[in-house]
């Protein structure tokens, strides 16, 4: 069967934004780039905004085939990087971080039996 398209285009909206009814509210201003990548009298036109040398683009173009790789055809697609999640390529080693965790616990662990706490019995 013949897909009725070649490509999809998406804008991504959230992505280091954070709108909220109480402190962020979302305006119209907020749209403005979206509006004006979506015009429907340039569609021949449109270009995307991401590129290797901009990956901070919000509107990018995906072909039918990238989509149809994706686990189920699944659309909920993002390439901006997150910045609440951090400089990921820098963490440390999982196993230092097992290491640390169990260090904490043994730590806690002493501490509760120098407290008087039997570990042994549930508390309510």
């Amino acid at each position: 069967m013949k897909p009725w398209t070649n490509s999809i285009w998406i804008y991504d909206l959230r992505t280091n934004k954070e709108f909220t009814l109480n402190t962020r509210q979302l305006k119209r201003e907020d749209l403005d780039e979206f509006v004006e990548c979506y015009n429907p009298k340039n569609r021949p036109d449109r270009k995307p905004l991401w590129s290797e040398g901009n990956p901070e683009g919000r509107r990018r173009e995906f072909t039918y085939d990238e989509v149809i790789e994706r686990d189920k055809a699944y659309l909920d697609i993002t390439w901006l990087k997150d910045a609440s999640l951090g400089d990921s390529e820098n963490l440390p080693d999982p196993n230092d971080l097992v290491a640390d965790i169990l260090n904490d616990l043994a730590l806690a662990i002493e501490k509760m039996g120098q407290l008087g706490i039997d570990k042994s019995e549930p508390h309510s």
